[in-house]
């Protein structure tokens, strides 16, 4: 029996491998476990980067020089693929994936938006963006089996006015700009995108379905 001497203490060989094989098996156990529970924690790449893209691009045509008129801004015809987006991820995966590529969508677009637009643009489209998508989302899976156009059409509708109201309100309070008119075009512009999008949006369902019957 091989023994060696550590301290006063005499160790046999067999106990210093029973123990490494315990902290070793321990070890890997865990290893095992987290590199099962991490792909839970990662939102889906595709609908992360659309969103992250779609949300700063806004933020960045919302300021002041791209202002189209009285009534429309740039940011009115970008920014409704944002929800588009929520509701094809909600399509394919779960709610709780499509909270994560909204919080991802959040935390990332936020960084680019302060070097993208001023910080009070990017404020003001950061809390509209949070409000919206959760709402958004709720409606969403609310009317999920109801007939196939409800959910995107109710979610998207009730989402794009708490949007729009946070957003002018937040961004335009007490300056010179005529956010009432801003808004009530933002507005429209989102409303004609809801019916627009639609059409995607069918698509979108096409492909999932023909997903899970094959």
């Amino acid at each position: 029996m091989a023994c060696f001497r550590s301290g006063n203490k005499i160790v046999r060989l067999e106990e210093v491998i029973l123990v490494m094989r315990h902290y070793i098996g321990k070890y890997f156990s865990q290893i095992v476990f987290y590199s099962k529970l991490l792909p839970s924690l990662v939102p889906p790449l595709l609908p992360t980067l659309a969103m992250v893209f779609i949300v700063a691009l806004s933020n960045f045509w919302a300021q002041e020089p791209y202002r189209i008129n009285d009534y429309f801004l740039w940011a009115s015809f970008s920014y409704p693929f944002a929800f588009l987006v929520t509701d094809c991820t909600l399509l394919f995966y779960s709610a709780s994936k499509t909270r994560m590529v909204v919080a991802f969508g959040f935390v990332v677009a936020g960084i680019c938006s302060l070097f993208l637009s001023t910080p009070r643009i990017a404020i003001a489209s950061l809390s509209a963006f949070a409000l919206s998508h959760l709402l958004d989302i709720a409606v969403f899976m609310r009317l999920r089996n109801a007939l196939w156009w409800r959910a995107p059409f109710f979610s998207s509708v009730l989402a794009s006015i708490i949007d729009t109201l946070i957003f002018f309100f937040l961004a335009f309070i007490a300056t010179n700009v005529p956010w009432y008119s801003l808004a009530l075009g933002d507005l429209l512009v989102k409303f004609a995108f809801v019916l627009c999008l639609l059409l995607p949006f069918r698509l979108a369902l096409q492909v999932y379905r023909r997903r899970v019957a094959g």
